[in-house]
């Protein structure tokens, strides 16, 4: 009896050149995640340096798959779903992750750290399904509804900054309010400003 073929990596051979710079996006946010987890276990500030450096290198990788892809002209619903779950990681998770670890840690500040990790899904959900009739025709999207999820990386820069000045845990900008049961951090603010201008709707911004 013939033997079937194996299908070991089977789904590797799927992916198109663009595909490996988007996982290399996920990879970066990973990292990150990892990185603020240890900086909360060692307190060691190299660790959340490395933690917030991650996220431009995410960046970066996020804006050479899109280039190759359309150098080679290799859209695919693949691609679109690797790129937008790479997105959630790296410019959702990792910021929510390193802001908590920076001391963004009072119950309302789970809230809105939650919040805007909500909103960079849903963002990312609408994209997805509206980008077909968004497109021109050339297949490109001609403008984002709401500000794009890769602008989270202002945040990780503010939380770099403050953790160079020294400004992180107890010493946050802003300090800290009590209202009701739980601790808010004005700084946590960002993030709902952020999040909140990921799912506006009236926001439009053009496409370069």
């Amino acid at each position: 009896m013939e033997r079937a073929a194996p299908r070991h990596f089977s789904m590797l051979r799927e992916f198109h050149l663009a595909d490996f710079f988007t996982l290399g996006n996920a990879a970066c946010g990973m990292g990150a995640v990892f990185f603020a987890m240890l900086y909360m276990a060692s307190a060691l500030p190299f660790h959340f340096y490395a933690a917030a450096a991650l996220a431009p290198a995410a960046f970066v990788f996020d804006v050479l798959d899109g280039r190759i892809a359309r150098a080679r002209h290799q859209h695919s619903a693949l691609g679109r779903e690797l790129d937008s779950l790479s997105d959630v990681i790296s410019f959702g998770v990792a910021p929510a992750a390193l802001g908590f670890a920076a001391g963004l840690q009072g119950g309302w500040d789970a809230a809105a750290l939650i919040y805007f990790v909500c909103c960079g899904v849903s963002r990312l959900a609408r994209y997805n399904v509206t980008a077909e009739s968004l497109s021109g025709d050339d297949a490109k999207v001609a403008y984002f509804e709401g500000t794009p999820i890769p602008t989270s990386v202002v945040l990780t820069g503010v939380l770099a900054f403050a953790a160079w000045q020294g400004r992180v845990g107890s010493a946050l900008y802003g300090g800290a309010l009590t209202l009701g049961p739980w601790q808010l951090h004005p700084l946590v603010l960002l993030f709902v400003l952020s999040g909140s201008l990921m799912i506006s709707k009236t926001l439009r911004i053009p496409k370069l």
